[in-house]
């Protein structure tokens, strides 16, 4: 969808310098950028690509402006201006209202009439379908499910049951929420299966990774805030509580009934206990194990970066002297302890 310089600089804000009838009509990398493209540069390491570029406009800092051979949109911040733009030019597919021949629609459903049930896609007993949303092909929604105005269920996600997805939201392919949490009482003759029938409530705006998996409430609901950003392959147990505006990477894994508090962020591959809580505003890094309540706001590590193996295995075999050593040492205080004494 193309737009000019003119239209682009008035919608957000920006200070334009150049010419207003130049149109673009899609984002691409300083790198690859032509004629009709629009791109950004927000750091110093990409300064000889933006003197080089040869798009038809570029978003930039002040301080940069000056090197851009192009038109150019000044922004405070180049990188959050190109997403509005890359959301203008590059809108989603259209909804296209109504129910496709081979889906299956439970008569007590709901379903809007602005909805789109595409092929081969199941909605269950008493679920509530809003406006304008996609329930994509091979979705399954089950019973008493309620998805909110806007939102996308992409390719054979999964609504189990008892699921309430507010509005705009998007799930990715192969997303599950509402799946049974793992919740087991070890018996005399093995495991009992504990019932999981709490829900599982997801808010406005968010946005689920695909393969991702958010467990219902063994009781209450487990329950996701406005605005929070799920990246692929995440495990979210149940009970789990996320705040407002959160955003969890890749591979983490949220053991149950964890409060994780507003803002947060989880790097990559990060595993978070149950029964803890985390504030607001937490950073945890890559491969990090959160074992205990955080209640200070900050930056949190806790890897062991690979190295060399000769290497890991000496420092492995003075770690297994550790108790030795510090049996050492405290007969040795209290050696020293006896001798002042005396």
């Amino acid at each position: 969808m193309a737009r000019s310089l003119g239209e682009l600089a008035a919608l957000f804000g920006c200070e334009l310098i150049g010419d207003p009838s130049v149109t673009v009509h899609r984002v691409a990398t300083l790198a690859q950028a032509g004629k009709g493209d629009i791109s950004f540069s927000a750091s110093n390491a990409y300064q000889e690509q933006l003197r080089s570029s040869t798009a038809s406009a570029v978003i930039v800092r002040t301080v940069d402006a000056q090197m851009s051979p192009v038109a150019a949109l000044i922004a405070d911040d180049p990188y959050l201006v190109y997403a509005r733009v890359a959301e203008v030019l590059h809108p989603e597919p259209e909804i296209r209202p109504g129910i496709h021949s081979t889906a299956v629609v439970s008569e007590s459903a709901s379903i809007s009439p602005g909805a789109e049930i595409a092929a081969n896609a199941t909605v269950g007993d008493d679920s509530v379908i809003g406006d304008g949303v996609l329930v994509g092909p091979g979705v399954v929604i089950g019973s008493r499910c309620r998805v909110g105005d806007g939102t996308r269920l992409l390719a054979n996600s999964v609504l189990v049951r008892n699921v309430t997805i507010g509005d705009r939201c998007i799930v990715h392919p192969n997303a599950v929420i509402g799946s049974d949490g793992f919740g087991n009482v070890q018996g005399p003759e093995g495991w009992v299966k504990l019932p999981q029938i709490g829900g599982a409530v997801v808010g406005n705006d968010v946005e689920v990774g695909a393969n991702t998996t958010i467990d219902r409430g063994a009781l209450d609901d487990t329950v996701i805030g406005n605005g929070v950003r799920i990246d692929n392959l995440v495990h979210i147990a149940h009970n789990v509580q996320i705040g407002d505006h959160t955003a969890i990477a890749g591979q983490v894994g949220i053991a149950g009934s964890t409060t994780i508090g507003k803002r947060c962020m989880l790097a990559g591959q990060a595993g978070i206990v149950g029964h803890i809580k985390i504030c607001d505003d937490v950073i945890v890094a890559g491969k990090t194990v959160i074992s205990k309540n955080i209640t200070v706001p900050g930056s949190y590590a806790g890897s062991i970066p690979g190295e060399p193996d000769k290497e890991w295995k000496r420092k492995v075999a003075r770690f297994r002297r550790l108790d030795s050593l510090v049996d050492r040492v405290t007969a040795l205080e209290e050696l020293a302890k006896n001798d002042g004494d005396k």
